[in-house]
């Protein structure tokens, strides 16, 4: 076990969170570089670039698991239909567990202006291009910790 592995598991034991499985994967998000790394076994499986708040503030640093996934999210602000290709959150919707949320707020999503990844634009999720935000949804789970760092 690494250093990192063991801050997480001593995190949640601490904290006294105990609704969130163990998992052989998690997610280490870099604002500053917004690259999101999906890591299996503690090894550095994937990198994609991604699209983080336009404040610092905006995006929440810390640890999450992830609580909500949703295929074909609606986007419920202008009621654009899940799978549109006007719908901003894109073809998926991976929820995290921010306190005071309950998965709808915060997320790792699609969406649908690839040309802005890469960028501070978000209100403060993360955004994916959709091929990368699909992939992503097929390899996590309910559980999956997803660290978000400056």
């Amino acid at each position: 076990m690494n250093l990192r592995s063991a801050f997480l598991i001593g995190f949640f034991l601490l904290s006294g969170v105990t609704s969130l499985p163990a998992s052989d994967s998690y997610i280490r998000i870099d604002k500053s570089e917004n690259k999101l790394t999906y890591y299996y076994f503690n090894v550095p499986l994937r990198s994609f670039p991604v699209a983080t708040g336009r404040l610092k503030e905006d995006t929440p640093i810390g640890t999450y698991g992830v609580v909500m996934m949703v295929k074909n999210p609606w986007y419920l602000k202008t009621n654009i239909a899940g799978g549109s290709p006007d719908n901003p959150l894109g073809v998926r919707w991976i929820g995290l567990d921010v306190p005071g949320t309950d998965g709808s707020k915060y997320g790792i999503h699609g969406t649908n202006r690839p040309e802005l990844i890469g960028s501070h634009v978000s209100a403060g999720c993360v955004r994916m291009k959709n091929t990368d935000v699909t992939w992503l949804y097929d390899h996590v789970h309910p559980g999956t910790l997803v660290e978000i760092v400056d």
